[in-house]
């Protein structure tokens, strides 16, 4: 298993998630950002994942952060494909979710205690259909999930000046 760090950043939880959209086996594009920003052209490769890091609550011993995930592919003119586009993609998210929630790329491995998951999730979900929401012909599913971390509220690590007192 990888080393991991034990207190999270931004950028540590956004490529955990990118990662896992490497990693299946079906999706072809993962992008990241804000929604508007998918490039959703004909010469990208579907089914696309897309994460979109909302906010972050910031707690004494959490942090979560709050990502609206979505997952599309594209429909055919006719839609015939449609049915099969939706079954497709919720399948991906269902994926998705099992991997945050039990998958074994999450964990890593601690001499101390074995085997540890980093990464928290709730265990029900709403996951939302989309069809015609962009200009490209595509459908799909968005779910919004919130990751916590562990989270230190640590002032001995900060790079800041001591020498001058705050408080006036």
């Amino acid at each position: 298993m990888a080393e991991s760090i034990r207190y999270k950043t931004y950028n540590n939880v956004l490529n955990t998630m990118k990662c896992i959209g490497e990693q299946h086996l079906e999706i072809q594009t993962v992008t990241t950002g804000d929604l508007m920003d998918i490039d959703l052209e004909k010469n990208t490769m579907f089914p696309l994942y897309h994460i979109d890091i909302t906010t972050v609550d910031i707690s004494l011993q959490e942090k979560t952060f709050n990502c609206q995930i979505f997952v599309m592919d594209i429909v055919d003119e006719d839609q015939s494909n449609e049915q099969t586009v939706l079954s497709d993609t919720l399948q991906i998210t269902t994926d998705i979710i099992g991997i945050l929630k039990h998958g074994e790329i999450m964990n890593v491995y601690e001499a101390d205690h074995g085997q540890e998951h980093r990464y928290y999730i709730e265990d029900d979900f709403t996951c939302e259909p989309f069809t015609e929401r962009f200009d490209n012909a595509v459908s799909g599913w968005v779910v919004d999930i919130a990751v916590t971390v562990e989270n230190e509220l640590n002032t001995c690590d900060i790079p800041i000046d001591y020498s001058t007192q705050c408080v006036k």
